[in-house]
């Protein structure tokens, strides 16, 4: 009996023809029509083949109601919040206009400045729960040149990689936190006088991943698996989002006006600025008198800022969004069978302390827990005890006797 001959089952090309042919079930399929297929299915399926939910959104939402959703956990901070608002739907919109014309939107990185507790973190992580791309918080002060102690900026990439369970298409996609950006300013106005390989290094290797380019990153980390195969990851549609408190740019920002200031009208214009508030006049020029170098500045075009918490946004935090500590405290004696409450001046107590000490909104908890400690500590073995009130005396007795009054007032 003769033997047919091993041929395409598609296309009709011999065995002999072609690079390689894959053989089934009385089939066989050549290269060249595996990747004909392979376009077909791109075109066709596009990003439904992606893994889940990290897929560009059809029905994302407007600025209005992102910035809604921001409220329910963050007070205050318009300004921010519109900011932030636009910058992910439009962030959306190029990710579904991508290729469709000859027009390229380009992406808007942003920088948040603020002072250290007043929800930069917050803001980020809030966003991270509403979005549906990947999303990755990275911390800048542990990065390093390439080749010294420390990790590499690629590793950037690797955080956004298994948020998304290594779906490279989705990560490509991703928004990317990059916290305390402002511990890696420039040490010396100098750049030839030593090296500096966790400041202005890590800045330049930063402009490759926030201008956008293909970048071959270690899937588990470089260092500690030397032995892994790169992954290629292009960076071009991936937003970036930095923060940083930038303490001292207001002596800048100042000094910046100063200068400024000449002729008649100099008094008079002066006068308008808020003194107690000067980062609300923060430019990219600041920022770059702070010690990031001009090609890190230009490539974060969105320069936005964090207003300082004052008394009164301190206790709405307190008391009213979704995780806010009053809600929470109340939730875990709720638990116990005990329903807890917080008198007012008890409240105002806590506020001014953590004005006192300037530890922002973060600092509330600090001070909670002190005068909370011992409370719960005996609640669970009082079963009689159905209701109990934070009293001021009990507060200031809490925190007379706790750690923190060794705290430097400010």
């Amino acid at each position: 009996m003769k033997k047919t001959p091993e041929k395409c089952s598609f296309c009709g090309k011999r065995k002999e023809d072609t690079l390689i042919l894959i053989s089934g079930q009385d089939a066989y399929i050549c290269e060249g029509c595996v990747e004909q297929a392979l376009s077909i299915i791109d075109e066709e399926l596009g990003d439904r083949k992606q893994s889940g939910e990290f897929t560009s959104h059809p029905d994302f939402k407007i600025p209005q109601e992102i910035k809604n959703f921001l409220d329910q956990y963050v007070i205050g901070q318009d300004d921010a919040k519109k900011v932030l608002s636009v910058a992910v739907y439009n962030h959306y919109k190029r990710l579904n206009h991508v290729g469709k014309d000859d027009v390229e939107i380009e992406k808007s990185n942003i920088l948040m400045v603020g002072d250290t507790g007043t929800g930069k973190t917050l803001l980020a992580r809030t966003i991270a729960r509403f979005l549906n791309v990947p999303f990755a918080i990275v911390d800048a002060t542990v990065f390093t040149e390439a080749g010294y102690v420390g990790e590499d900026v690629e590793s950037i990439l690797t955080r956004l990689l298994q948020a998304c369970d290594y779906n490279i298409p989705a990560a490509e996609k991703g928004i990317i936190y990059i916290d305390e950006i402002d511990k890696i300013a420039r040490k010396n106005d100098n750049p030839s006088i030593t090296r500096d390989v966790s400041g202005e290094g890590v800045q330049q290797g930063l402009l490759k991943l926030l201008e956008g380019t293909d970048v071959l990153v270690p899937p588990q980390g470089g260092r500690k698996h030397p032995e892994q195969k790169m992954v290629k990851v292009n960076t071009t549609h991936i937003l970036f989002i930095c923060g940083g408190a930038f303490e001292g740019i207001d002596r800048i920002i100042a000094k910046r006006h100063k200068t400024h200031v000449i002729g008649f009208k100099s008094d008079k214009d002066h006068d308008k600025l808020d003194r107690g508030n000067l980062i609300q006049y923060v430019t990219p020029q600041d920022i770059k008198g702070f010690g990031l170098i001009p090609e890190l500045v230009g490539r974060v075009p969105i320069v936005t800022y964090l207003e300082p918490l004052d008394k009164i946004s301190l206790k709405r935090i307190l008391t009213e969004p979704k995780n806010a500590l009053v809600k929470q405290y109340k939730k875990l004696f709720e638990l116990e069978n005990v329903a807890l409450s917080f008198d007012d001046d008890a409240l105002d107590f806590i506020v001014d302390k953590a004005i006192d000490y300037k530890l922002g909104a973060r600092g509330l908890r600090s001070i909670c827990e002190a005068i909370m400690t011992d409370v719960m500590f005996t609640m669970p073995s009082k079963k009689d005890i159905r209701q109990f009130t934070v009293t001021l005396h009990l507060a200031e007795e809490k925190i007379n006797k706790s750690k923190l009054r060794h705290l430097k007032v400010a």
